[in-house]
């Protein structure tokens, strides 16, 4: 066995679990009443025909892309093909980023989920205050970068530069510092990105493609199992998901997915690589800022609606020209993202 089979064995274990996995949940869903509160106020009145669609569909993925991770590297054990033998680091600093990546997301996950039960079941619309979500986070983000320090894994890759090694207490406090506005702000802009059917999967498959090659060429084989794993359950997803979507991922989803992202940008030691491989999900979170400000400051809306994608939406586009531009969009930054990595190594 080899890292390309073992990429394969990933990817191929995710997409089926994942497709195989809508059959099940969506009718316990149906059968649950976890449909989608749909507001008008925060998206386009048309919006209002998926009210009742099934929500929480992100476990099908969740599922996956664990299952699927954890078959390739039994796999590989099993095939006597060590996933870390090419790498100069330690294996418990190898294993520490794998496993807290995944067991971070899991953590969004919980909190995604908890928001939303309180949508569909507590019947509150807005789910859980900013506040409410905001505390678990950080308090998730800093067990997670503890556990990187910990382990001494607080070095950096930074494109056109090389390394840089945070391993002093200045360095340990901009590395904190740092990592909480990086981590926040990705999981919460994925979440914001999630507002049409397909968008947010579709999107999110360049992605894990891009660190799948990236770990790769950094001779990375777990982390690469576990970026396949994602592109994998994501494209299973998206069969459930396109338009008209049959489920949605809800909060449970887009969450687990802000942070398997992060989760792949720090065990590959780049966190940076985040902007051009998660460009939509930048150029969604900005946007709702711009116009946020712009109300607040000028009273004018910058966009007929934020995010951007609803701008697009106001402007006629349709979902699935809106999904295929910015799946475009993705790639173009997940190629881009892989040429940066390959200036470090």
């Amino acid at each position: 066995m080899n890292e390309v089979i073992a990429i394969l064995i990933s990817l191929a274990v995710s997409f089926g679990l994942t497709a195989v996995l809508g059959y099940f949940l969506i009718p316990v869903l149906h059968k649950l009443k976890f449909g989608q509160n749909i507001l008008t106020d925060i998206g386009p009145k048309w919006h209002a025909k998926k009210q009742g669609t099934p929500t929480m569909g992100g476990i099908m993925f969740i599922i996956g892309s664990i299952v699927a991770t954890v078959v390739a590297l039994l796999a590989c054990k099993l095939g006597g093909f060590d996933v870390f033998s090419d790498l100069a680091e330690t294996k418990y600093q190898q294993y520490t980023r794998l496993i807290a990546g995944v067991l971070m997301a899991v953590m969004f996950a919980l909190v995604g989920f908890a928001d939303d039960y309180i949508k569909v079941v507590k019947k509150r619309n807005l789910g859980l205050t900013e506040i409410q979500k905001t505390i678990p986070q950080v308090l998730i983000i800093g067990g997670y970068l503890a556990s990187l320090a910990v382990c001494g894994s607080t070095r950096m890759y930074i494109p056109f530069y090389g390394i840089v090694t945070l391993d002093t207490i200045p360095g340990m406090i901009f590395f904190f510092i740092f990592g909480i506005c990086v981590i926040y702000g990705a999981i919460n802009a994925v979440n914001f990105t999630d507002g049409i059917d397909g968008l947010c999967g579709s999107v999110t498959i360049p992605v894990g493609v891009a660190f799948t090659v990236m770990a790769l060429m950094m001779k990375n084989t777990s982390i690469g199992i576990l970026g396949a794993a994602l592109a994998g359950a994501c494209a299973g997803y998206i069969i459930w998901n396109h338009y008209p979507a049959k489920v949605m991922m809800g909060d449970t989803g887009s969450m687990f997915l802000g942070g398997m992202i992060v989760a792949l940008a720090y065990a590959i030691e780049c966190p940076i690589i985040l902007l051009p491989v998660g460009i939509v999900y930048v150029i969604e979170a900005v946007s709702d800022i711009i116009q946020i400000g712009s109300i607040k400051i000028r009273k004018k809306k910058v966009f007929k609606m934020a995010p951007i994608h609803h701008h697009f939406e106001m402007c006629g586009w349709n979902e699935k020209k809106i999904v295929a531009v910015f799946t475009l969009v993705s790639t173009i930054g997940s190629a881009i993202g892989i040429v940066l990595i390959y200036t470090v190594i």
